[in-house]
């Protein structure tokens, strides 16, 4: 099977009579208009271009199918216009909530590229660690950290593991040093945590391993959790993505896995709607890249 885009070529070719022409035409480098032309020729088993020192030839082949792929290049160049003229004319609010943390450090700066795509839709970002109730439209899609969210009338989709270490800071670390394994946090000034914060699994596994450490700092939120660790407080856990992005930050250690992910939940009753779905497209289309973001890896590890 073709690729529309090696017809493309042909079709820039065929009217420029050189590769040097179709590549100013369309953008890119020389070689690579050769080798799309020779990828095209290969998946129709045919040779489409006498080449000679003058330039790119049609063969009698080519020449046959020229007025077909031209009708082609019209109705794909239809398809294309169609699609933008649909993303320019859908409108209306989306209302996104996740966590103050991930609104700040992996929504608002991923919304720039939505927003040129579609500049009539209005996304409103509600930044709260509370659990809003998308069933009962408290909002529309949300950004989830933790366990697989659970219940009716909202599609989940995983998006990223959700992996935590230990971290310092720099100022910290050239002072005390910092541990290596968990066996090591008694040893050294940690940060703990209180409220809602603390009744989660890792944060409970936070305080059994940091029993006998000294403590003089606590954090009722993973924001003030990261102030506290960059302050010189002492030794505290952190999503990865926060940790490793931070250059002030020293990663001590990575964390068990507590089986957490990154997931995002859309109101089912909006699936089908043109901006919600665009918006979750938006997303997902960009899934490889936001996975090395949320588990805090560089790409292609």
């Amino acid at each position: 099977m073709y690729d529309w885009g090696d017809l493309k070529v042909f079709l820039a070719a065929a009217r420029a009579g050189s590769t040097l022409g179709a590549a100013r035409e369309l953008g890119i480098n020389q070689t690579t208009v050769a080798r799309r032309i020779a990828a095209l020729e290969s998946a129709l088993d045919v040779r489409l271009f006498d080449r000679n020192q003058d330039g790119y030839r049609l063969s009698e082949a080519g020449a046959a199918i020229l007025a077909q792929a031209e009708r082609v290049g019209e109705e794909a160049d239809t398809l294309e216009r169609l699609v933008a003229q649909r993303s320019r004319h859908l409108s209306g609010a989306i209302r996104v909530t996740a966590a103050e943390t991930i609104a700040n450090m992996i929504l608002t700066p991923w919304l720039s590229e939505f927003i040129d795509l579609y500049p009539d839709i209005r996304v409103e970002v509600i930044a709260t660690d509370k659990h809003l109730d998308l069933a009962r439209g408290e909002a529309d899609v949300a950004f989830r950290a933790g366990y697989l969210p659970t219940g009716s009338g909202m599609l989940v989709r995983k998006l990223a593991d959700a992996p935590w270490g230990v971290y310092c800071s720099k100022t910290y670390a050239a002072k005390r040093g910092h541990p290596a394994c968990a066996e090591g946090l008694n040893d050294h000034i940690v940060i703990g945590v209180e409220g809602t914060l603390a009744k989660l699994d890792l944060f409970v596994w936070w305080a059994n391993v940091t029993s006998g450490a000294k403590m003089r700092n606590v954090s009722n939120s993973v924001a003030n959790l990261l102030s506290a660790i960059k302050a010189g407080h002492g030794v505290g856990p952190l999503p990865r993505p926060m940790g490793v992005s931070d250059p002030e930050l020293v990663e001590c250690f990575e964390l068990p896995q507590f089986k957490y992910g990154y997931y995002l939940v859309t109101r089912e009753a909006l699936r089908d709607v043109p901006r919600v779905k665009a918006f979750n497209e938006f997303i997902i289309g960009r899934a490889v890249a936001l996975k090395h973001m949320l588990e805090g890896r560089p790409a292609g590890k």
